[in-house]
């Protein structure tokens, strides 16, 4: 089950450059960027911590923000480089990352698990002495419907339809955002996995 341990990390994944900054492979990141819009904060390139780094407080909870700037299958050098400083467990990491096993306009919050072939959910499993138990928030992004496409398709823009899917489940989850930096991790599973951007009355509750 998942523990009520609040959350002080938030880390987006996705690659660095423009030329990957609209790319399917970066719908983590676009996460975190929108919560450090939702709350006037600020993302700044800190070298020490190898990525996009900031601050917030969200109802209360002082959370770190992080969207690394190494290459994805490096991803684990900067989440746990900015762990180990503030002693952060896995238990109280946030890692939002695209998903192929999942269709745009959908999105699940999970805990623990492997890494699903995930280049940068491996590199950070491996990086944290192989724990696994920090929560992922799963962003759908679709499949290509070939294995040997994945690699092309995660580094391509998706078409505008099913941008705008995506971003709909990304402002989804942000209303819930309050419940999951507070660990309520079932209250929002309970009502952000019914929720499917595809569907036109596709809403749920934040109580």
């Amino acid at each position: 089950m998942p523990n009520k341990q609040p959350i002080k990390l938030i880390v987006g994944l996705g690659n660095p450059g423009a030329e990957y900054e609209m790319t399917r492979h970066n719908a983590g990141a676009w996460f975190v960027e929108a919560i450090a819009r939702l709350n006037n904060s600020s993302l700044a390139p800190h070298n020490k911590f190898h990525g996009l780094t900031g601050k917030t407080n969200i109802d209360g909870q002082e959370t770190h923000l992080l969207v690394p700037t190494t290459y994805m299958n490096r991803s684990g050098l900067a989440v746990a480089t900015l762990a180990n400083f503030y002693k952060i467990l896995p238990t109280e990491i946030l890692i939002a990352h695209d998903e192929l096993d999942l269709d745009p306009g959908t999105i699940r919050l999970k805990t623990g698990g492997g890494h699903g072939g995930h280049n940068g959910l491996r590199d950070i499993i491996q990086s944290i002495a192989n724990q696994k138990n920090f929560h992922r928030l799963r962003v759908g992004i679709g499949h290509p419907g070939d294995s040997k496409k994945v690699s092309g398709f995660v580094l391509g823009k998706a078409p505008q339809t099913e941008h705008t899917l995506i971003e709909s489940a990304l402002d989804e989850s942000l209303k819930h955002l309050t419940n999951i930096v507070h660990g309520d991790h079932q209250k929002v599973m309970n009502k952000l996995h019914r929720f499917d951007a595809r569907k036109p009355d596709a809403k749920t509750s934040e109580s």
